[in-house]
């Protein structure tokens, strides 16, 4: 084997100030997989650490959707749409990790589920607020996060906010399109609706692409989005199928086919529909 010479301008003599420990705050970060079972069961670490990364990687997904909205608001498609296909591929990872939990046997998951108590990945707010962003919003499920008051008023700014959807809406507004005022002057807490007027205006971007080809291309990178999504929860159901099958699950709920109810929720019926009405 070819040795490999230390190169001499690599730092050598560092603190714990500024090294690569302290600017990633590893300690913490490394230091918060703390198992329940007793004694620990190997498999629940794998448990904790996918639903930590996970939550890191809706932290980052939220953080793109954000900037994407903010250029919306500035009209800016282009700069928009390049941190929507950064979401994308953050999506792609999401999705992609339920590999990992597929290892987990239904044996070895029976031997720790116990020590969750009332804990599932329902309560998540970040994934909660994820969903609001994406226009999937229902005050009913505020009650969740009562006790959590920081998350409690982030949830309300998200719930009460336009959506990524309604953004897109209010930008095609602004450039021309026809849009009733019920899409664009509203209360954003409330599900809307689907419009004929808003499904039309959809329909001549797509039959119009060289005029509107921002738009056009922000419509796509939507309906991306939201397949993506759909990939995330058809994975998830047949992840905890395979893992626990019809029992209910540790929130509460069903289960599986409460999983289930998930996917016939779409965010963008409207980018649907004018599919079904374009060449018509």
């Amino acid at each position: 084997m070819t040795k490999r010479e230390l190169e001499k301008t690599i730092h050598t003599k560092l603190s714990r100030d500024d090294d690569y420990t302290a600017y990633l705050q590893l300690d913490t970060l490394l230091g918060s997989q703390k198992p329940l079972s007793d004694p620990p069961h190997h498999d629940e670490m794998l448990f904790i650490i996918q639903h930590q990364v996970a939550e890191l990687w809706i932290k980052l997904l939220l953080h793109e959707i954000g900037r994407a909205m903010a250029w919306l608001r500035q009209d800016g498609i282009s700069p928009a749409l390049k941190n929507l296909g950064r979401a994308r591929q953050i999506q792609s990872q999401l999705y992609n990790q339920w590999k990992v939990l597929d290892t987990l046997t239904p044996s070895e998951y029976a031997e720790f589920r116990h020590v969750f108590g009332k804990a599932s990945g329902f309560q998540s707010a970040q994934y909660r607020i994820l969903e609001f962003v994406m226009g999937n919003k229902s005050r009913a499920l505020m009650s969740v996060y009562e006790h959590q008051p920081e998350w409690h008023s982030k949830l309300v700014a998200a719930i009460e906010a336009p959506s990524l959807y309604d953004e897109l809406l209010l930008h095609l507004a602004r450039i021309g399109l026809p849009m009733p005022k019920s899409a664009i002057d509203r209360d954003f807490s409330r599900m809307r609706d689907e419009s004929d007027e808003v499904v039309a205006s959809l329909k001549k971007i797509y039959e119009n692409r060289e005029e509107y080809w921002p738009q056009y291309e922000m419509c796509e990178a939507l309906m991306d989005m939201e397949s993506n999504v759909q990939y995330w929860r058809f994975h998830h159901l047949k992840t905890v199928e395979r893992i626990i099958g019809y029992k209910p699950g540790t929130g509460g709920s069903s289960g599986v086919p409460f999983l289930k109810k998930a996917l016939d929720t779409e965010f963008f019926p409207e980018l649907i529909r004018v599919r079904t009405e374009i060449g018509v």
